[in-house]
């Protein structure tokens, strides 16, 4: 069972915006998605590129360096299923947002 960690407010991350921040040591990039919130590794997979610095359209991701894309609300890479960064659970508990690591 995860150990849910507040990382950020509800105010913090307006809908279709994304950031990074850091829960035990592990970069880890969240998403607004039309109120819901998502998370992911922060680290694309093709060369380290963070995502949560990435253009966010819908429930895709772009990492800023190479242009990967990402859905957010799974983690596989558009176009190659079989690629895919890690997710996180995700809470809100009140205005807090919450991962589960």
């Amino acid at each position: 069972m995860p150990n849910f960690v507040k990382v950020a407010s509800t105010s913090d991350l307006k809908p279709g915006s994304a950031m990074t921040v850091a829960v035990n040591g592990i970069d880890i990039a969240l998403y607004n998605v039309g109120g819901k919130i998502y998370a992911t590794d922060n680290t694309c997979l093709h060369q380290g590129g963070p995502l949560g610095e990435g253009l966010l359209e819908g429930e895709v991701v772009s990492c800023p360096w190479h242009m990967w894309e990402y859905n957010v609300c799974t983690g596989e890479k558009v176009g190659n299923s079989s690629l895919k960064v890690a997710t996180y659970p995700v809470e809100i508990e009140g205005t807090d947002i919450k991962v589960g690591v």
